[in-house]
Protein backbone atom coordinates (compact mmCIF):
# COMPACT_ATOMS: atom_id res chain seq x y z
CA UNK A 1 0.00 0.00 0.00
CA UNK A 2 1.03 3.66 -0.58
CA UNK A 3 1.55 6.29 2.43
CA UNK A 4 1.71 9.81 1.97
CA UNK A 5 3.79 10.82 5.06
CA UNK A 6 3.62 14.55 6.01
CA UNK A 7 6.08 16.63 7.88
CA UNK A 8 5.31 19.93 9.82
CA UNK A 9 7.47 22.33 11.89
CA UNK A 10 10.52 21.08 13.29
CA UNK A 11 9.76 17.60 11.94
CA UNK A 12 10.09 19.06 8.38
CA UNK A 13 12.89 20.90 8.98
CA UNK A 14 14.63 17.49 10.66
CA UNK A 15 13.46 15.32 7.35
CA UNK A 16 14.42 18.13 5.28
CA UNK A 17 11.28 17.83 3.39
CA UNK A 18 7.14 18.57 3.80
CA UNK A 19 5.75 14.86 2.48
CA UNK A 20 7.09 11.56 1.23
CA UNK A 21 5.37 8.87 -0.31
CA UNK A 22 6.44 5.56 1.27
CA UNK A 23 4.97 2.12 -0.15
CA UNK A 24 4.92 -0.42 2.74
CA UNK A 25 2.85 -3.40 3.72
CA UNK A 26 0.21 -3.32 6.85
CA UNK A 27 1.97 -2.66 9.56
CA UNK A 28 1.78 -0.36 13.37
CA UNK A 29 2.82 3.03 13.72
CA UNK A 30 5.68 1.92 15.40
CA UNK A 31 6.97 -0.27 12.90
CA UNK A 32 6.55 2.75 10.40
CA UNK A 33 8.51 5.38 13.00
CA UNK A 34 11.43 2.50 13.16
CA UNK A 35 11.53 2.54 9.29
CA UNK A 36 11.06 6.54 9.66
CA UNK A 37 13.52 7.13 12.25
CA UNK A 38 16.48 5.05 10.57
CA UNK A 39 15.51 6.89 7.13
CA UNK A 40 15.32 10.08 9.22
CA UNK A 41 18.14 9.75 12.06
CA UNK A 42 17.23 13.78 14.00
CA UNK A 43 13.59 11.92 14.42
CA UNK A 44 15.01 10.14 17.22
CA UNK A 45 15.38 12.88 19.38
CA UNK A 46 12.34 14.41 18.87
CA UNK A 47 9.06 14.34 20.10
CA UNK A 48 5.53 14.31 18.16
CA UNK A 49 2.49 12.96 17.81
CA UNK A 50 0.93 10.87 15.00
CA UNK A 51 -2.14 11.14 13.03
CA UNK A 52 -3.64 8.79 10.26
CA UNK A 53 -6.11 10.41 8.10
CA UNK A 54 -6.59 13.44 10.73
CA UNK A 55 -6.99 11.42 13.56
CA UNK A 56 -4.39 10.97 16.40
CA UNK A 57 -3.31 7.46 17.00
CA UNK A 58 -0.99 5.54 19.29
CA UNK A 59 1.48 4.21 18.12
CA UNK A 60 0.15 0.41 18.61
CA UNK A 61 -2.68 1.58 15.63
CA UNK A 62 -2.62 -0.61 12.85
CA UNK A 63 -2.25 1.04 9.11
CA UNK A 64 -4.80 -1.80 7.24
CA UNK A 65 -4.66 0.52 3.86
CA UNK A 66 -3.62 3.49 1.74
CA UNK A 67 -3.16 6.54 4.40
CA UNK A 68 -2.37 9.85 5.18
CA UNK A 69 0.27 9.70 7.76
CA UNK A 70 1.03 12.99 9.74
CA UNK A 71 3.85 13.77 12.27
CA UNK A 72 3.13 16.64 14.46
CA UNK A 73 5.04 18.63 16.57
CA UNK A 74 3.80 19.70 19.94
CA UNK A 75 1.41 21.80 20.06
CA UNK A 76 1.10 25.17 22.33
CA UNK A 77 -2.52 26.21 23.03
CA UNK A 78 -4.06 28.55 25.03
Amino acid sequence: MQLTIKYFGMIAEATTMPEEQLQIEHCSVSELLEKLKIAHPKLNHMDFKVAVDQQLVQENYTITKEAEIALLPPFAGG
